[in-house]
Order: structure tokens, then sequence, then C-alpha cells
């Protein structure tokens, strides 16, 4: 029996490219594919870019390059495609070139250039389909596209407005994957909150029942899964406040991943943010009056066009009184294409990265105090990784890769997956310390 044809594949930039790699990986495999670890082991490769800052776009075309050089034959796919004509300028050589999203044309391109096999014992494939992620969490992404216009953003160039999955579609795939040993979903799109809007929140079917396709119906269907299902990129609308009971009853986790970027309404204004009007620090008190538990983590953007030094000010006196958990800053970049390049009153760089800094020093006072109030508590934790007697797991205030962890010391009998009951004993700026609370493995 011939060797079937190998696609070796690279996958850069955010999860919800990561979840676009794991749908043409699975789509090759169905084909008979086999998927190459190396590039001499390749017949082609994928690269599937990034597109959205110019770190990332060199990042891509490097990665691109580099694969030309070592393989000689790849098609190009993801957000940096959707870029005009940015790749061939650079790579002329390159097969094809596709936008995101485009498991498609992806895969029409891997056809004209390495016809499918016809063995049918290589069409088998994992019912939950080939993921780049830990068996035991997994990326669920339940819409395309951005409504929102951004002025320092360009996604919806990249990726379009938003179009939402039909609610039965992303039902079946969290209880496949479920099956699969998936112990925790983590909710992704680029506005969460604003699923089903597209569609004005038609109705659809689930086990044979209706479900509305919307935010606070898809987050009640997943917690009946049994497994974390986790938030990310909600934006602070009204709406939210109808999940945060659902993680007040354990439900779903109560973590909100939360994109705020600011607080000064002048500059949320010249951003053209969503919920750019709303009462932040009272909607925050309020959710955690619900919910106590919760966890917030945020992004913010310091030395936007514009941004003045009392401004900054105001943004530093929310940290403070937001108490959010977990928080990254970037100092504003222009993006080639976004409307912000062209506001006035640029601020200069060395005041950016200052400010950059005066942010972050400000939150990890925040972070230690937060972290400082857990240490003697109970509380349960996934294992992520074991060596020896330790484990690297996380609380439910945590989201893998960008958030802290939890180590824990006397670890025994457990392995990557598992559920386990820990009683913290210190912490720093971002991690926890614990033991394990009990001998016995959590269910």
């Amino acid at each position: 029996m011939a060797a079937p044809p190998k696609v070796g594949f690279v996958s850069l930039g955010c999860p919800k490219a990561l979840v676009d790699s794991e749908r043409i990986l699975t789509a090759l495999r169905a084909e008979g594919y086999a998927i190459a670890p190396s590039y001499a082991g390749a017949d082609l490769v994928v690269v599937n870019t990034c597109g959205f800052i110019d770190a990332a776009v060199a990042e891509s075309l490097d990665a691109i390059g580099e694969a030309l050089a070592e393989n000689g034959r790849v098609i190009v796919t993801g957000c940096l495609g959707a870029k005009g004509s940015v790749v061939r300028d650079a790579h002329p050589q390159v097969l094809a070139v596709t936008g995101p999203h485009a498991t498609d044309e992806v895969m029409a391109a891997v056809h004209a250039h390495l016809p499918r096999p016809h063995d049918p014992f290589t069409d088998l494939v994992p019912p939950q389909g080939i993921r780049l992620t830990p068996k035991h969490y997994a990326y669920l992404k339940i819409a395309e596209g951005c409504n929102h216009r951004c002025t320092f953003c360009i996604i919806p160039a990249l990726r379009g407005d938003l179009v939402s999955r039909p609610i039965g579609e992303v039902m079946r795939e969290a209880e496949s994957l479920v099956r699969a040993g998936v112990k925790e979903l983590l909710v992704i799109s680029q506005d969460t909150s604003a699923y089903g809007v597209d569609v004005k929140y038609r109705t659809g079917f689930w086990g044979g029942r209706p479900v509305r396709t919307r935010m606070q119906e898809l987050a009640a269907a997943l917690g009946e899964l049994g497994v974390w299902v986790r938030l990310h990129y909600v934006y602070p609308y009204p709406a939210v406040d109808d999940v945060i009971p659902l993680m007040a009853e354990g439900r779903i986790l109560p973590y909100l991943d939360v994109p705020f970027q600011h607080a000064s309404p002048r500059v949320l204004k010249l951003m053209k943010r969503p919920a750019s009007g709303e009462a932040n620090l009272e909607r925050i008190r309020a959710w955690r009056a619900i919910a106590p538990e919760l966890a917030i983590r945020s992004t913010f953007i310091v030395g936007f066009p514009g941004e003045t030094e009392a401004e900054f000010a105001e943004l530093l006196g929310f940290l403070e009184e937001a108490e959010l958990d977990r928080v990254g800053c970037f100092a504003y970049s222009p993006v080639a294409g976004a409307r912000a390049n062209a506001l006035p009153d640029p601020v200069p760089e060395a005041v950016k990265e200052e400010r950059r800094a005066r942010l972050m020093a400000v939150q990890e006072r925040v972070s230690a105090r937060r972290l400082a109030a857990k240490v003697g508590r109970t509380v349960r934790v996934l294992v992520d990784a074991v060596e020896g007697t330790r484990a690297t797991a996380r609380s439910g205030a945590d989201a893998p890769e960008i958030d802290g962890v939890v180590h824990v010391e006397g670890a025994r009998g457990v392995k990557p997956g598992d559920f386990l009951d820990v009683r913290i004993t210190r912490s720093d700026v971002h991690d926890l310390w614990a033991r394990p609370a009990a001998a016995r493995r959590a269910a």
C-alpha cells in the first residue's frame, strides 16, 4: 500500500486562528492525508498566518520564508492572506493564498497541488477532529467576524462582519469534545456577547429542544455538559448581566474576559469602543455582588493618540477601584489600515512605554493583594502537567497560557486532565502554591 501524502502545518496567531488550524487539520486527516512533523517529511506545507499588528505580520512572513526555504511547496492561509498582496509581494513562489476561516479554499488548494489519497483506512479521524491543544481542554469558536469598527483594529477587514454559528452545531461540537475527554471548554469569538445578533437570536435545536442563538442560552446549555465553561472576549453590554447568575450557581466558571481597553470616556470614544458609555465600575460591583468568586481579566491600550496624562491617571484610578484579577497592557502601536493612525496628537514612544510600565506596576499590586487573599482557602484546580510529585494546575480564575497557575506540591497519583481540590499555601504577584486538600483525587 502506498504511503499517504504528507502535509506539514505551521499555525500562528490567536486562539481563533488555532481553531481554523484544527478544522483544516481535521479535513486533511478525514481525506486520508498524513500530517508531517517536519518540513523534510512533508510533500507540502500549510502556514496559517496572523496579520493583526506589524510584529505578527513580520513573524508570519518569516514563517512563510522558512517553510519555502526548507520545503519549497507552501500554501498560505489566515489573516495575513486577507491583507491584499502582502504575501505575494514578499513570497511570489507560494502555491496559493487564502484568507481566514477558509477551510474549503485551503482544501481546494491542497487538492490542486497534492491530490487526495483514496485509501479508506486513512479516512478515519477522531470524532472531535484534530486539535492542537492538550486533550483536557479545547477552544470552542461560536462565531466569526465582528460588527464593530474600533479605530485601532482591522479585524473586520480581515475576518468580515459577525457570522454566528448555529447553536445546534456549536452544541454538537461541544458534546463531541466532552465525549473525547475534554474537561474545559473555552468559548471564543471576536465578540462573544454579540452571539446571535446577526441572526436576530434565531431559535435553533439541540437534543430535540429549542434553544435561542444567544450567549445566555448557549452558556446555560454548555453548563449542562458537566465540564468547565470559560467565556472569553465578552464586551460589557447589559446583556452580560444575564450570565452572572449562571456563574453564581456553579453552572459555568465565574470568569469573564472583558477587553475594557481604557477608562476615559473621551479615549474610548476616539477608539469607537462598543459599550464605551457604560458605567463599568458599577457593573463590576453588581456582578461581584451576585457572584463573589468572579474573576475578571482584561486588556488595556496606553498611549493611544491624544491620550493625556490626566486620562491615563483616570485609567490607573479605574484599575485601583475595579481590582481586576488579570490584566494585559499594550503600548499603542499603529496598524496598517487602522483609522486611528490618522488621529492627531500621537504620544511619544518613550511616554507610551513609561505609561505601560506604570500601569503594570499598579496592576501587580492589585494582583498580589487579590491572590494573597486566597491563601488558606481550598479551591478546585485542573491539572495541566505533572513532574514527579509537583503538578502545574489552574483554578477557575486561570485561563491557559494567558493567566497564572497553581503550583501543587505533594501531588501524588494525579495526571493531566484531573480535577484536584487543593489548599492554597502561598502566593506571589501572578501565581499560587498549594498542597492537595485530600489524599484522593477529586472526581
